[in-house]
């Protein structure tokens, strides 16, 4: 059975080709906690959290049905998420929970968990001029996939994109333009 410590030390030496999707497998097949997962994206070397967060993201996505009663913990602690490339895989984990196509079990759980700090901490990162810009898309997308739960959102979502656009490079500008389009429908 792997142990948090024997999951630390592989994440701080395996670097091969395919491990993360080895780790993944391993802790589902052996019932990991995954609020520990969790966790360990918090580690202080932030190349382990980092990896723990790309393990998060593998491993909660392959089976998020699985990974269900997970997610009030997962949206708990992303408040607290500062290691700048967990921040990538914290909204990509997000928008696949929000989104249209996730599994109804995933819909009903979050139907029922408030959802505020993932709002607020997307629109921070949004606006976050030192975020990557894969982190402001994903939590754009999030954020729209979660227009339905408070009026505000859809404007306040609107005029952020458009902020973001001004000065976007082609990335920004691309997603701006279709989430707008979804927007301003």
């Amino acid at each position: 059975m792997l142990t948090p410590d024997q999951l630390i030390k592989n994440l701080s030496t395996n670097h091969t080709k395919g491990f993360i999707k080895q780790l993944s497998v391993t802790l589902r097949d052996q019932g990991f906690d995954i609020d520990r997962l969790i966790d360990l994206t918090f580690h202080p070397d932030k190349q382990v959290g980092f990896r723990a967060a790309w393990l998060l993201d593998t491993t909660l996505l392959s089976c998020p049905e699985y990974y269900v009663h997970n997610i009030p913990y997962l949206v708990k602690r992303m408040g607290d998420v500062t290691n700048q490339s967990c921040k990538r895989h914290y909204t990509r984990i997000m928008m696949h929970l929000a989104a249209p196509a996730a599994p109804q079990l995933v819909k009903e759980k979050l139907a029922v968990i408030n959802l505020d700090i993932v709002i607020e901490k997307c629109f921070d990162w949004m606006i976050d001029p030192e975020v990557r810009v894969a982190v402001k898309v994903f939590a754009a997308d999030t954020l729209y996939y979660l227009c339905h739960r408070h009026d505000w959102i859809k404007e306040e979502l609107t005029n952020q994109v458009k902020f973001m656009m001004q000065s976007g490079g082609p990335a920004i500008q691309s997603r701006g333009r279709k989430l707008l389009a979804l927007l301003l429908k």
